[in-house]
């Protein structure tokens, strides 16, 4: 028998007590004069919003850090208790679902993997029925309530009303995935872009902490981006901010799926790459593996495609750090594995394409699994538990 959710009402029941919250869970431990300096509040709020979080457990104070020079009596800092809650997150993609289960800081308690046996929404709910249940069995034996579920897959998603417009991997249109995983688990559901999931973990747990404006672009089976602007995850108002993957950089180049042409996705995409190379070398190329051992061996004309990919990567987020001119920009997905078949045009591209001080955009890489991806989703899930009102 599947194990019945606990779940509960966050204490912090203002946007003031959240942004607190998030402070102190993505930059803590903190003392109560340092939150106050961060999220730009008075201390006074700092202190009101405090309390009923220690007591409800969701915050924990610890004992002054005496070597620390301080004006008068030494003050505590406070931190959040991570195993006060659980979370679990899921990506689901065109072959399998990934599932996590994670803590209030995000720290992964167990994971759990299994492939799709169909595409259609039937057919992942019931997979994810099967995971939800798993690690609901998991959360029980640690005796820890599980307080929401986000469930992160590309495409457009909607997530203010949970609906998946239109996922071309799984070949979904209009479906109302939060409001059936939700009747399917019991659980409160948060569904959103993978790449936007995945850029909220990092804005609060990995390479964009402490930045107001940053970019996540991925590359794989598609191109994505994340954008982060004065701190906010945005998603415009029809949801499909930061589609680099669909910015056009040869208008003669190859047709997109999008229905346009030289799109960076229909260059610089596993399925382009592999097509390409097939064109190039004549060779039965079966996937983006296969695709990366023939340039490797300097195949003729199989590097070339590689470097086509990385010049147009390049393009694309010159025209991210153009239009909004973000700090850094972290360049992650499974893509990632050829990236020294296209580093350097990647590099080269942005840096003559990036217009001005643009250029001193702090580009990296950061190679994540999908694991990283479903944390990315209880990320997401953390991210309405504690800001109902999010988005």
């Amino acid at each position: 028998m599947r194990p019945t959710p606990r779940v509960e009402t966050f204490p912090a029941n203002t946007p003031a007590a959240s942004q607190i919250f998030t402070t102190v869970l993505s930059q803590g431990p903190l003392t109560r004069l340092e939150v106050a300096r961060r999220a730009g509040l008075s201390p006074a709020a700092v202190t009101k919003a405090v309390k009923p979080l220690i007591e409800a457990g969701y915050l924990v104070e610890d004992a002054a850090d005496e070597t620390r020079p301080a004006l008068g009596r030494p003050a505590n800092p406070v931190r959040v208790h991570g195993g006060r809650a659980l979370f679990l997150g899921i990506k689901v993609t065109g072959d399998e679902i990934i599932a996590v289960l994670a803590d209030l800081r995000c720290r992964v308690r167990a994971e759990r993997r299994l492939r799709l046996t169909g595409r259609d929404p039937g057919a992942v709910l019931a997979a994810v029925s099967e995971l939800v249940g798993q690690l609901l069995a998991e959360a029980t034996a640690l005796g820890v309530g599980v307080h929401g579920l986000g469930i992160a897959l590309s495409g457009d998603v909607d997530r203010a009303e949970g609906v998946v417009r239109y996922s071309p991997f799984l070949d979904w249109h209009d479906v109302p995935l939060a409001g059936l995983a939700a009747m399917t688990t019991g659980l409160p559901v948060t569904v959103d872009n993978d790449v936007r999931a995945l850029t909220v973990a990092e804005q609060w747990f990995g390479a964009g902490v402490g930045l107001s404006d940053f970019a996540v672009v991925t590359v794989g089976a598609g191109i994505g981006c994340g954008l982060v602007v004065h701190g906010r995850v945005v998603a415009g108002a029809h949801g499909v901010a930061g589609e680099i993957g669909h910015v056009t950089v040869d208008p003669a180049g190859p047709p997109c799926h999008c229905g346009n042409r030289g799109c960076v996705e229909a260059i610089a995409g596993e399925a382009a790459i592999v097509r390409q190379i097939r064109e190039a070398t004549g060779a039965d190329v079966g996937d983006a593996t296969e695709a990366v051992d023939l340039a490797r061996r300097g195949v003729p004309g199989a590097r070339e495609v590689y470097a086509r990919a990385g010049e147009a990567i390049g393009r694309g987020i010159a025209t991210v750090a153009n239009l909004l001119g973000p700090e850094r920009v972290i360049i992650s997905g499974e893509g990632l594995a050829a990236h020294d078949l296209f580093a350097e045009q990647i590099r080269d591209t942005f840096t003559a394409a990036a217009f001005g001080s643009a250029a001193q955009c702090d580009v990296r890489t950061r190679p994540l699994p999908f694991e990283e991806w479903a944390r990315g989703a209880a990320a997401t899930a953390i991210q309405s538990f504690i800001s109902p009102a999010h988005p």
